[in-house]
């Protein structure tokens, strides 16, 4: 990420969310993005997946600038090497556990889907709820479920936005040691936006934001 800035304008005038931001990860870092509330951080997470597109500067993934790929080649970036987990879980209500997490190597054409889904499921301990849908699972395990869908397609990068924000204490200790697990498995490069300093402190770096700029 180069020079990255964010403006918004509304009725009050320009409002930068993100001002000159630089800074590179390498192949299986962790990174921890950490701030306090309207810092910044989700909008620097989506930029990073090149959902939002920032007001100047470059996002490169592997030497490649993703702002000058068209929509559809941005969205196959994401599909082919990234995986997402969200606070919000973001599960299709209408598919269960194993179809949600078949649903991303069903559009890649994977036709061992199935069988890959239900060994990720499995693996986050849901082996017995493949069959269950969003609504009657509980917090804790609507994200796992996310992390098997994030962790199947084997990600390059995985971003995840206050994975545990929506969980209880003990819930969330669960998943992110989950997510951790995961992660060394994979060999991913995991950006994970929190709030919990001791969160943070087990990624190997922080980037601390105020007010939209990167602390040194």
């Amino acid at each position: 990420m180069q020079r990255v800035s964010k403006q918004v304008v509304d009725s009050t005038g320009t409002l930068t969310i993100l001002d000159d931001i630089s800074f590179s990860l390498g192949e299986h870092e962790t990174a921890a993005i950490v701030g306090a509330s309207g810092s910044g951080k989700s909008t620097l997470l989506s930029i990073l997946a090149g959902l939002d597109r920032p007001s100047a500067g470059q996002v490169r993934y592997a030497g490649t600038d993703i702002f000058g790929l068209d929509e559809d080649a941005r969205a196959a970036l994401r599909g082919q090497h990234m995986g997402f987990v969200f606070q919000s879980f973001q599960l299709l209500g209408n598919l269960n556990a194993l179809e949600n997490v078949m649903l991303p190597l069903e559009l890649m054409g994977r036709r061992d889907a199935r069988a890959a889904a239900r060994a990720m499921l499995e693996r986050v301990g849901l082996g017995a709820r493949l069959g269950h849908y969003p609504k009657v699972l509980s917090g804790g395990e609507q994200q796992r479920v996310a992390l098997a869908r994030a962790f199947v397609v084997r990600p390059a990068v995985l971003l995840a936005d206050e994975p545990t924000g929506s969980l209880d204490f003990a819930t969330g200790e669960q998943v992110i040691e989950l997510v951790f697990e995961l992660n060394r498995e994979a060999g991913t490069t995991l950006v994970l936006v929190t709030h919990d300093r001791a969160i943070a402190a087990r990624c190997a770096r922080q980037l601390h934001l105020e007010a939209g700029r990167l602390l040194p």
